[in-house]
């Protein structure tokens, strides 16, 4: 279970439209997809960056896992997703060497992408994303 690359990194907003705007004009990155994704309680906005993403996220209500990431920390980072090929394989290896997992099995992200969560007690306080993508020329 190798990542393939880093699928995004995801940033936890109160204020979507305010954070689209402020990140393009720091950095003149605009907006490729924004969606609500309802069974995650989120609306988030996708931003190209070379081959990679910022996924900016703003809860759909208070007592949701974004609402209260921010009730608790407030704005900035809220993990990291990594491309794999086989979010299956890639769950049961992480399974295999004791990795807590939020998610054990596939669920349906954003894009319709097939996603999976990593617990922060894994790896330093860090919340993982795996994002299933396909292989190229497949």
């Amino acid at each position: 279970m190798l990542p393939y690359n880093i699928d995004h990194v995801a940033i936890a907003v109160a204020d979507l439209d305010e954070a689209v705007q402020r990140f393009g004009e720091l950095y003149g990155v605009a907006v490729q997809r924004r969606e609500v994704v309802a069974e995650q309680g989120v609306e988030e906005a996708m931003l190209a960056i070379g081959g990679s993403h910022v996924q900016l996220l703003a809860p759909l209500a208070p007592d949701t896992p974004v609402g209260r990431f921010l009730d608790r920390r407030g704005e900035g980072l809220h993990h990291v997703a990594f491309a794999v090929f086989d979010i299956e394989a890639a769950l049961e290896h992480l399974r295999s060497t004791g990795a807590r997992l939020i998610d054990d099995e596939p669920r349906i992200g954003g894009g319709g992408h097939r996603i999976a969560f990593v617990h922060p007690s894994s790896f330093s306080g860090t919340l993982i994303e795996l994002v299933e993508v396909e292989v190229d020329g497949a």
